[in-house]
């Protein structure tokens, strides 16, 4: 099992504190065991989070034998770094550990150097002083986070849960990291500065919505050449009162709503299938190799091959 080591440290945010503990705890395998085993250390048994106090359950001996290592953010981000706390987690950083902060959380780890050369994001409203603390660091504050591989970071809080789903697909596949989303409530669609690599279900189809017997004949017919008109045709409507209908009940446009299905539908095959990207195209209603690279690059932030490659 993998083992999970969360890092109260003084002045802890509690939602940064508690989104590992509750997606972490929660994370089942397909067989029903836990995927993870979480533990909250500190360097003291008790830690101030400011409207209580946190009483640790484990020291800092507890990130030796982590597999990863959460660092949740701090109501003053720029307090010093006590150095146990460095120490120790320069000791697991060069045990091969891996390590990640979740919003403000990523100033104590920049200050143990381990972000030097290294690209990193945090909240937007400090990424210019993390930027001024730490020159080192290459500070973008336009993403939701970054994977640099053994260590991560994150944006703002609801950001390290996007990061946290982002672990889970890295260890246990895409069906883990799905099963773990809906367990959080998590949107389809993150919109931000960086594309998703976490697993996104199907577009929403609204049940005993006057849309759910169209929605369910456009996933079973992605295959197919579809303009607004044929979807309006399908439903017996107008387009006027199609497209007012899907904002209404889905959110979101009804063509935007067919590409979302159709790049699902195409990161599933790659996942699951040796299909060449051709084919692939072709089954999720592209009409062209091209067109369907295009569109899934900007969906996903990768090309289908480098998708392949990571999640297959």
């Amino acid at each position: 099992m993998h083992s999970i080591a969360v890092l109260a440290l003084d002045q802890v945010i509690p939602f940064d504190l508690s989104t590992p503990i509750e997606v972490f705890s929660r994370t089942r395998l397909p067989d029903g065991r836990p995927g993870y085993q979480v533990r909250v250390c500190a360097e003291r048994p008790e830690v101030d989070a400011g409207a209580f106090t946190l009483r640790a359950p484990w020291g800092l001996e507890a990130l030796t034998t982590a597999d990863t290592i959460i660092v949740p953010g701090t109501a003053d981000p720029t307090a010093p770094l006590s150095p146990a706390v460095r120490d120790a987690l320069r000791a697991a950083a060069a045990a091969g550990t891996r390590i990640a902060s979740i919003c403000a959380g990523t100033f104590p780890l920049a200050a143990t150097g381990l972000l030097d050369g290294l690209r990193a994001t945090t909240h937007w409203i400090a990424a210019d002083a993390l930027a001024a603390a730490h020159p080192d660091v290459d500070v973008d504050p336009d993403v939701l986070y970054v994977d640099n591989g053994q260590i991560l970071t994150s944006a703002g809080a609801a950001a390290g849960l996007d990061l946290c789903l982002h672990m889970i697909r890295r260890d246990y596949g895409s069906s883990v990291a799905a099963h773990a989303a809906r367990l959080s409530v998590m949107p389809l669609e993150r919109e931000g500065g960086q594309a998703q690599f976490i697993v996104h279900d199907y577009p929403p189809r609204p049940q005993g919505s006057v849309l759910e017997p169209l929605l369910g004949w456009l996933q079973e017919n992605l295959a197919l050449d579809l303009s607004l008109d044929d979807i309006a045709a399908r439903a017996g409507t107008s387009t006027r009162t199609l497209i007012r209908r899907f904002r209404e009940q889905t959110g979101t446009t009804p063509l935007q709503w067919l590409h979302r299905a159709r790049i699902r539908q195409a990161q599933h095959l790659l996942e699951t299938t040796r299909h060449p990207v051709e084919r692939i195209a072709s089954q999720v209603g592209f009409g062209s190799p091209t067109a369907f690279r295009d569109r899934f690059k900007r969906t996903t932030g990768v090309s289908p091959h480098a998708y392949r490659r990571s999640f297959s």
